[in-house]
C-alpha cells in the first residue's frame, strides 16, 4: 500500500545562542508545530520521529524520543524513533515518517528536530571536539580535522580546478545572511554585503567567519499526514513526491572520491528527481533549501543538484540565478549561514520553508513568486552522505 503524504505545517523555536535547555527547545519546537496547525493536537499524533545528533554529548541525555513524547503530552500509539545521521538527522526523520505514512502504518506524525549546542564560551573546546565526532573519530577526528579546514580544502580545490573566485564565495554568504534578516527565528538578523564577508576574521583560508554556519541552539517541528487527513486540515499541503540518498564512498576522508565534487549528491538528486518526475531541475524546481554549511558548499551543490554545469556554480551565483527572483530561489530563509545550524533541526526547518513558501506564509520580501515545486538537500559527516527530498503543491 502506497499513499500520498503531505506536510501540513509546523513551526520553530527561536534559534541562536540560547540559555534554554534541550528539553526547553523540544517543548518550544513542539508547541510551535501545534500552534501552527491548531486542528492537530498531541492526542492526534500516532508516530513521533525526533532528529537529534548529539544530545548525549551536549545535554547528557539519550532515549530522547520517548522523552519528547512525555514533554509534549503525546501518547504514541504506533511508532516512535530518534534518527541520527549527523547534519541530515532532521531529513532522515522526515523520510522515516513519510515512509511510515505512505506504507499505511500511520496517518499522522510529528517530526521534531532538536539540537542544543551552546554550553557556554568556556566549553568551546568541548563543543568543537563534539562536532568532530561526525567524522571517523579514530582517524580523521583524532588527527585534528574539523569542519572549517575540511571545507577550505574543497574551496581551494574548486578554485584551482574551475576558477571559482573569492568574491563568488562572498556572494553566497551575503545573499543568505541578507535573506535571514527577513526570517523571524533566524540566529543572524543583519543584512550583509560582499565586502563584510571578507572583512570578517579569516578562519581557514580561503574561508572567513561569515563563510561558516553558526553554532546554534534550536528546534523545528513539522506535522505530516496522509493525503486524506491532510485535506481535512489545509488546502495547501506540501506533498513529498521524491526522496533520494547516496553514500557512494567511505566515511573516512581518505576514501572520498574528490575534493571538488560530490557525486553522492548527484546520485541522490537523480533518484529523487526520477521519483518526482523532475526532468529539468532549473525549469522544474522553483525554490530550494540546500546545505550551505559553508559558502563553498552551496556553489558545489548548484552543480551536483543540476542547477549549473560542473565548474559553473560560481557563475550561477554571480549571475544572480540563485536569488529569490532568479532561476531557482536558493535558501530564501537564509540557509545555514543565516539561520544557523542546530544540527538535528536543520532538515525539518528546510522542509517547513518549502511548505510555507507554497502556502504564502513567509515574509513578502522573501516570498518566491508562485512556487509549485521545491527541494531540500543535506550533506552529513565528511560530506560522504547526501540526502535530497522533493516537495510539490500537488500530489503525483
Amino acid at each position: 500500500m502506497t499513499r500520498n503524504v503531505a506536510i501540513v505545517g509546523g513551526g520553530h523555536s527561536e534559534w541562536g545562542e540560547r540559555a534554554a535547555t534541550w528539553k526547553d527547545l523540544a517543548q518550544e519546537g513542539g508547541k510551535a508545530a501545534f500552534d501552527a496547525v491548531p486542528e492537530v493536537g498531541p492526542e492526534d499524533i500516532e508516530g513521533l520521529f525526533v532528529g537529534a545528533v548529539q544530545p548525549e554529548r551536549f545535554a547528557n541525555q539519550t532515549h530522547v524520543a520517548p522523552l519528547v513524547a512525555e514533554l509534549l503530552g503525546i501518547e504514541v500509539t504506533e511508532m516512535t524513533a530518534r534518527t541520527e545521521l549527523a547534519c541530515a538527522s532532521g531529513q532522515a526523520a522526515l523520510r522515516y515518517a513519510w515512509l511510515a505514512i505512505a506504507a499505511g502504518q500511520l496517518d499522522v506524525a510529528l517530526v521534531l528536530g532538536v539540537e542544543k549546542m551552546n554550553l557556554g564560551r568556556e566549553y568551546m573546546p568541548e563543543m568543537q571536539a563534539s562536532m568532530a565526532n561526525v567524522l571517523d573519530r579514530e582517524f580523521d577526528g583524532a588527527n585534528g580535522l574539523a569542519a572549517p579546514p575540511f571545507f577550505a580544502w574543497y574551496a581551494q580545490r574548486h578554485m584551482h580546478e574551475y576558477g571559482t573566485t573569492r568574491e563568488q564565495l562572498s556572494m553566497v554568504a551575503a545573499k543568505n545572511k541578507t535573506n535571514a534578516s527577513k526570517t523571524d527565528f533566524a540566529q543572524f538578523q543583519s543584512t550583509c554585503s560582499i565586502e563584510e564577508v571578507t572583512d570578517s576574521p579569516e578562519i581557514s583560508a580561503p574561508l572567513y567567519l561569515y563563510d561558516c554556519s553558526g553554532i546554534t541552539d534550536g528546534a523545528a517541528g513539522a506535522i505530516l499526514m496522509s493525503e486524506e487527513k491532510a485535506r481535512e486540515v489545509t488546502d495547501t499541503p506540501a506533498y513529498i513526491t521524491g526522496s533520494g540518498q547516496s553514500s557512494m564512498a567511505g566515511n573516512s576522508i581518505n576514501n572520498l572520491p574528490s575534493l571538488s565534487t560530490w557525486p553522492q549528491a548527484r546520485k541522490a538528486s537523480q533518484n529523487a528527481y526520477e521519483q518526482a518526475g523532475i526532468e529539468d531541475p532549473v525549469e522544474d524546481i522553483d525554490v530550494a533549501e540546500v546545505h550551505d554549511c559553508f559558502s563553498i558548499s552551496e556553489i558545489i551543490e548548484y552543480e551536483e543538484l543540476g542547477f549549473a554545469d560542473r565548474g559553473e556554480g560560481g557563475q550561477f551565483i554571480e549571475d544572480g540565478r540563485s536569488h529569490i527572483d532568479g532561476d531557482v530561489a536558493v535558501n530564501p530563509r537564509g540557509g545555514l549561514l543565516g539561520c544557523g545550524h542546530p544540527l538535528g533541526a536543520t532538515g525539518v526547518s528546510q522542509a517547513l520553508e518549502i511548505t510555507h513558501q507554497f502556502q504564502g506564509k513567509v515574509s513578502s520580501d522573501r516570498q518566491v513568486d508562485d512556487p509549485t515545486t521545491g527541494l531540500i538537500h543535506n550533506l552529513s559527516g565528511s560530506a560522504s552522505v547526501h540526502s535530497v527530498m522533493v516537495l510539490d503543491r500537488d500530489p503525483q
